[in-house]
């Protein structure tokens, strides 16, 4: 991916929006209209607010953000409901209980997107990511995020320690 052309949204982006078909539009800084544009992250794990491009369908960058809160409300929105409908990253609330305390062991957990129970296989597929962020792959590689783990509630926070 190339380098940004400026670092502020305002001179890269004027406008984000769906068109009649459900895809994204956006108005680059010159007032022209591209359709079908990709938002990517550039940092999906570690910084997934941060540093995001718009890319045509031909794979060139159209601009670039150097973090979400330079959108309008409505914008970021429209951008958090885009990635969620392509990265299948559910986010766990809370884990109800867990088979064992040696690997492999199945999870009960309650994420964003209901309750669900996968394998751990081993304790090394618990990944820290900084400021209380995990990210834990089930047996299937799925990814299952913690935004903070000291936010869990108690039982969880527990749970969670006896693997980490």
């Amino acid at each position: 991916m190339s380098s940004s052309p400026t670092n502020a949204a305002g001179p890269n982006l004027r406008h984000l929006a769906r068109n009649a078909y459900g895809r994204l539009l956006l108005v680059d800084r010159h007032g022209q209209t591209h359709e079908n544009v990709t938002p990517v992250r550039a940092h999906p794990l570690s910084a997934p607010d941060e540093g995001i491009a718009f890319v045509g369908t031909d794979g060139h960058e159209l601009a670039w953000i150097d973090h979400i809160d330079q959108l309008p409300e409505d914008q970021r929105t429209l951008l958090r409901e885009e990635f969620a409908g392509r990265e299948l990253m559910p986010t766990v609330r809370q884990l109800i209980s867990v088979s064992t305390f040696s690997t492999p062991s199945e999870w009960t957990v309650e994420t964003d997107r209901g309750p669900t129970r996968f394998i751990l296989k081993s304790e090394e597929d618990i990944r820290r990511l900084g400021e209380g962020r995990l990210l834990i792959a089930s047996s299937h590689g799925l990814p299952f995020m913690v935004p903070d783990r000291f936010a869990l509630d108690r039982a969880s926070r527990r749970l969670l320690e006896r693997f980490l």
